[in-house]
């Protein structure tokens, strides 16, 4: 067996998870599914970044203690991933001593590439980074978080020297050996590398960062710099410094699925920090755009941030999940609307797959249709469509469900041309041919349909993988 590491990002917990998370939970969830079809031995790890300032601010804004408030968040990512039907492998907490203890080993590594030096600087809190005036928009605010002032920040910190692997991580992403996906993003991080790299800034005081997250090894007056952390959960998760066993096995990563807006930390800060400790280095980045919500910016002050478990709650989890893969662009930026939700769910999934499979059920069973021969259920997709398989291999998982939708529709013209309802009036034998096809072709497309609508997938093979078929309730009810 192949071994197949991928992880989501680590998504701060300074607030509830929102609809951008489900999006990126799902997709890994798709390629996870997928690579074990394809028989490979699969590690999927997300976890919780609990050591930003971020966290700090919100837990005084509302008034508890960080550990209350990264604990109480940190659930809820969890129970988002359980609702979704995604079980990670590791989900890897920032605060766990583990990862402070892997944390420290990693800096101890780069320590020939750091030094300390009083710096003056613009800090935008919601990236956690440090901007250059050039590097703002015309406003002087940061793109990411237009609206919200900068901190101006004067403290001796300890820096890294970034600009030293800048000439090596060009030539790894130019040459595909960082494999960046979209070439958009690509063509982004070159045009940044472009621009030539300053060294960073890699630990904060304790008193702006309150006494939270990582200590600076041997200089009780610093924390670690959340990126610096936050990254290395990517090991601490699969045994860094703690199961060398474990560790071996597992990295590099294959993948990190990641949000457009946090790529400069994973296809710059990231390589070079294990460059640097000489560790091994990821192998792609696959970057997922962003959402508006109804054409807005998803914004707290708008009233407007999707919340998922809401809507797993009222549209199902494999609603949600059909809707994210299908309608929103695998590495684009997409609008969410409920809406639109709707009408997806009830063209595709009610009127579309659920009334096929509720139609050819119910011909099985008034034709009282016993199955002669046993079609294998291919839990391993090897023999299906290349396409298909091309499309996952690319993570165009909209292209991938066209082509089982496109299974869907030739199997609807095949019964509506066939009329097996009129073949059974007449006894004509040509009726169990018809059906026999039409069970293999279902029990074909709820593999297909394993990684996208597992439970879904589920339903349909347990239905139609009886001796005798028999009618169910509707898998999509109709809204």
């Amino acid at each position: 067996m192949n071994k197949f590491y991928l992880t989501t990002a680590i998504p701060y917990v300074n607030a509830r998870p929102h609809i951008g998370h489900a999006l990126e939970f799902v997709q890994a969830d798709v390629i996870k599914r997928y690579r074990k079809s394809q028989g490979d031995d699969v590690l999927l790890l997300s976890g919780a970044d609990e050591n930003a300032i971020k966290n700090v601010q919100a837990a005084e804004n509302t008034g508890v203690a960080v550990g209350e408030l990264i604990d109480k968040n940190s659930k809820l990512f969890e129970e988002l991933a359980e609702k979704l039907n995604i079980r990670f492998d590791v989900f890897q907490r920032g605060s766990d001593t583990k990862h402070h203890s892997a944390s420290q080993k990693l800096w101890e590594l780069c320590k020939h590439d750091i030094y300390k030096k009083a710096y003056k600087g613009l800090y935008c809190t919601g990236c956690e980074l440090f901007y250059e005036k050039n590097e703002l928009n015309k406003n002087g605010e940061c793109f990411e978080h237009p609206g919200k002032p900068l901190e101006e920040v004067s403290e001796e910190n300890y820096f890294f020297r970034l600009s030293k692997y800048e000439k090596q991580i060009r030539e790894l992403i130019e040459k595909d050996k960082l494999l960046i996906i979209p070439r958009l993003r690509k063509n982004e991080v070159l045009g940044l590398l472009k621009e030539g790299l300053r060294d960073i800034s890699i630990s904060r005081s304790n008193k702006r960062a309150k006494n939270w997250g990582v200590k600076v090894p041997n200089d009780d007056t610093q924390r670690m710099y959340v990126w610096f952390d936050a990254l290395n959960i990517y090991q601490s998760g699969v045994g860094f410094y703690s199961n060398q066993k474990e560790y071996q096995k597992w990295w590099p990563a294959d993948l990190h699925v990641i949000g457009k807006g946090i790529i400069r930390f994973h296809a710059v800060y990231w390589p070079a920090f294990l460059l640097s400790a000489g560790l091994k280095l990821p192998k792609a980045l696959f970057v997922h755009g962003y959402f508006t919500v109804d054409g807005q910016k998803m914004s707290k002050s708008l009233g407007n941030v999707a919340d998922p478990l809401e809507f797993i709650e009222k549209y199902t989890a494999d609603g949600l999940r059909y809707y994210l893969l299908h309608d929103i662009s695998p590495t684009g930026d997409g609008d969410f609307s409920e809406k639109k939700l709707i009408e997806v769910y009830n063209s595709d999934l009610a009127n579309g797959l659920g009334n096929l499979i509720s139609r050819v059920a119910k011909l099985c069973e008034n034709a009282n249709y016993t199955k002669t021969k046993t079609v294998e259920n291919q839990k391993h997709v090897s023999n299906f469509d290349e396409d298909y398989k091309k499309a996952l291999e690319e993570y165009k998982f909209n292209d991938a469900l066209g082509i089982i939708w496109g299974k869907i529709t030739r199997l609807d013209k095949f019964i509506n041309d066939e009329k097996p309802w009129e073949l059974a009036k007449n006894n004509n034998p040509r009726l169990k041919s018809v059906l026999e096809h039409s069970v293999d072709q279902i029990q074909e497309i709820a593999n297909l349909l394993g990684p996208f609508l597992p439970e879904t997938s589920e339903k349909i093979l347990r239905q139609f993988e009886a001796s005798e078929i028999k009618s169910a309730a509707p898998l999509f009810p109709r809204i």
